[in-house]
């Protein structure tokens, strides 16, 4: 097997590794903090959001500067680092005495992990140009993957062996992760200290199409925050639709899921078709393809049309990311790469932090059904800037 493909691998299966032991933490969190004394269900639900957030607010501080080191010192160095870093923070949670100090943990996992901000660029640059589209969309299955098998085996595990040991197990899958990242191999090009010193405004000044880069971020933070600004309130909705049903988080589960299996289910097929046609032509497609489902969502009148509707959002999901990554790849020189992708890995943290406040907000001042119009006119918005800036023939692959 070619070197670039069994780094692909490599990285794909640590992915998947941890984003099914961090996405297993999230549906036993509210749980655990009744376990800590908090028992006031309102000051359960408000110390949830607070821990949950936390971790959200340091990465996309944090997420270039990562990635800038890793620029300077190599991309598997800091990939090792963020994985080892999440198996300790999660022997941490598994020993906290206090809510407090899962909020701390929290922040810390944020500023000092940065696994995906130095992940995806290790993928990008070790990949062959004309390739490039399936490995970041192999990488994005697995991510998703992960993420979907989490929850469920963390609830099986909280049930099983109880909270702190679920935190173990976690952090002890992050080291295995760790493990397999050793049998990367990372090609190391000579590196120009003076060029990656640049400051940020310096290195934006340097790219031959800086628009380019800002019409991806902006594309970024808004997907992610019509995304997020439904996701946090979809189960209230499905429970309007079925007042009556005494199964509402096994449908709400199953709505949930069948975005994450599409994804999943297309993520290396639209990368590989984003090498073929332009990555530009797949982002634009999956775009309008999000804008036009996410109307009739507001009108469906039973689950089954919601889970319909939300696979083939999920559908365009694995379109975009994948695309969005490559283009970052074509528009940043390998000594910014890092760095670039941090930056777009803020813009998406920002944008989920901010849809998840700002989408309860308007859901209770204006209706659920509002959400789905701001989302669909978000989505054309962002379409339109992607046609115009980014442009119909950027991420052609070549070769």
């Amino acid at each position: 097997m070619e070197q670039w493909k069994r780094n692909v691998y490599i990285c794909t299966l640590a992915a998947f590794i941890t984003s099914a032991g961090m996405s297993q933490l999230a549906p036993m969190l509210p749980l655990y903090i009744r376990s800590l004394g908090v028992e006031d269900p309102g000051q359960v639900a408000r110390w949830a959001g607070i821990v949950f957030a936390m971790n959200f607010v340091t990465l996309a501080i944090f997420s270039p500067i990562w990635g800038r080191l890793s620029d300077r010192y190599g991309r598997k160095l800091m990939c090792l680092r963020a994985v080892i870093w999440l198996g300790v923070i999660n022997f941490g949670m598994g020993m906290a005495q206090h809510v407090w100090h899962l909020v701390v943990l929290r922040l810390l996992q944020g500023a000092l992990s940065g696994f995906l901000a130095t992940a995806m660029p290790l993928v990008s640059s070790e990949s062959p140009s004309y390739r490039a589209g399936w490995s970041l969309g192999l990488f994005f299955t697995g991510q998703i993957s992960g993420t979907l098998i989490g929850p469920l085996l963390g609830g099986w595990l909280a049930e099983t062996v109880g909270f702190r040991n679920t935190y173990f197990i976690v952090g002890t899958m992050c080291l295995v992760s760790s493990l397999a990242l050793l049998g990367i191999h990372e090609t190391r090009r000579p590196v120009d200290r003076k060029v990656v010193s640049f400051s940020n405004r310096q290195a934006f000044l340097s790219l031959p199409r800086p628009s380019l880069l800002y019409g991806i971020f902006l594309t970024t933070f808004t997907f992610q925050f019509s995304l997020m600004c439904i996701q946090p309130i979809l189960t209230v909705y499905i429970a309007a639709l079925v007042p009556e049903s005494d199964h509402i988080a096994l449908i709400s589960g199953a709505v949930f899921s069948s975005a994450g299996f599409a994804s999943a289910l297309f993520g290396s097929r639209l990368g590989a078709l984003s090498d073929r046609i332009g990555a530009q032509k797949v982002l634009f497609c999956s775009l309008l393809t999000a804008c036009v489902v996410s109307v009739p969502q507001a009108f469906v009148t039973a689950p089954w049309q919601l889970g319909m509707l939300r696979f083939i959002h999920g559908v365009a999901v694995a379109g975009l990311m994948p695309s969005v990554n490559y283009l970052i790849k074509q528009a940043s020189p390998p000594e910014f790469l890092g760095r670039m992708y941090g930056f777009n890995q803020s813009f998406q943290f920002i944008g989920m932090s901010s849809g998840a406040i700002f989408g309860g907000y308007i859901a209770e001042n204006f209706g659920i059904y509002i959400l789905f119009f701001i989302a669909a006119a978000m989505l054309l918005a962002s379409a339109c800037v992607c046609y115009r800036v980014i442009g119909p023939d950027t991420g052609r692959s070549g070769g």
